[in-house]
């Protein structure tokens, strides 16, 4: 049900003729890997005021600390995706990225951008966790919290508590909760779900620039799992053509975690990890994480994503092994 509806969509919006950039990269500046909270709010109503209403901001809620968390979507088509940025505070690329795909997308009435905003509502969930970015740390801000996932004294993990069994309201991650009760009210049909791992090497030595996963708990439909394959695949792809090495995310199983989540719900939920590369390779970190965004869009608006053989994803080589570090310690990321 979930696959012949979702492929109906796609053939229903697919059209020919029309070709977006081939790669996509920032302006010619650098942009910005960690704009503030107030410069995140400043560019995003900005965004908003330069499209003349084709980006469209709005506050989904606010943080433990009382910080805004903010949504931005573009687009008016019939088959709706949500991008989340930054749960984890100290992982930040994916936002400024997001800010980037609003510009690229959102600001100009070319025919691409009036067509692709014709077929497909991008919603993102830009900087999940202000607190957390705040802060510097992983967590949101509780210092009350004893929780099972995260920190005594400091917050919850909130990528572990968006389990479908629990309510949003219910939530003791405030900002999961916002997370949750935002996707169930914009009811997308793809979600991705964009962090920061450590470094790593692929079998020949070379540096893994992102790694990729699909929904992994054996409850997902099959269908749904495909879906989210597919969506890996076409991300794969951008961000190889933009220089990237991405591999396979060997990430667990727990229902709690975004993309686990959001599969049991039937969504093609996807996980996206941007290696931290060091601030040298920030700016093309941005790009490629750009280029997925763009890539994944695209290709449900045309059609293509239907085509394209969920075992592509499955062919993606596993992570390597963590790159020593100059004093000999190994960089180990927490999972997703």
């Amino acid at each position: 049900m979930i696959r012949s509806t979702f492929t109906g969509l796609l053939a229903a919006v697919a059209v020919l003729g029309f070709v977006s950039p081939a790669q996509a990269t920032p302006r010619d500046q650098p942009v910005d890997p960690r704009p503030s909270t107030a410069e995140l709010a400043w560019e995003l109503h900005a965004l908003e005021w330069r499209s003349r209403g084709a980006v469209d901001v709005s506050e989904i809620g606010r943080s433990n600390q009382g910080r805004p968390v903010w949504s931005a979507r573009v687009g008016h088509g019939p088959l709706r995706i949500l991008y989340v940025t930054q749960q984890h505070g100290d992982e930040p690329l994916g936002t400024p990225a997001a800010l980037e795909f609003l510009r690229e997308t959102g600001v100009g009435q070319s025919r691409y951008q009036r067509w692709l905003r014709s077929r497909v509502t991008v919603d993102i969930i830009v900087r999940a966790n202000p607190d957390g970015h705040e802060q510097n740390w992983r967590y949101n801000y509780d210092p009350d919290a004893q929780p099972e996932y995260g920190e005594a004294g400091k917050g919850y993990d909130i990528n572990r508590y968006h389990d479908p069994a629990v309510a949003p309201e219910d939530n003791p991650a405030t900002e999961a909760g916002l997370i949750q009760a935002h996707h169930a009210n914009f009811d997308p049909a793809i979600v991705v779900d964009y962090h920061m791992q450590g470094r790593y090497v692929d079998d020949d030595g070379r540096e893994i620039t992102a790694s990729l996963m699909w929904p992994t708990h054996p409850g997902v439909d099959p269908a749904a799992v495909a879906l989210a394959k597919q969506v890996s695949a076409v991300a794969h792809r951008a961000m190889t053509e933009a220089g990237g090495n991405a591999t396979q995310y060997p990430g667990g199983d727990y229902e709690g975690i975004a993309r686990n989540a959001y599969g049991l719900l039937g969504k093609g939920s996807v996980l996206i990890e941007l290696s931290d590369m060091g601030d040298e390779h920030e700016q093309a970190q941005i790009a490629s994480a750009l280029s997925s965004m763009l890539a994944i869009a695209r290709s449900a608006a045309d059609g293509s994503l239907g085509t394209v053989d969920p075992g592509e994803a499955e062919r993606i080589p596993p992570r390597g092994e963590p790159l020593p570090r100059a004093a000999g310690a190994l960089l180990v990321d927490s999972g997703d």
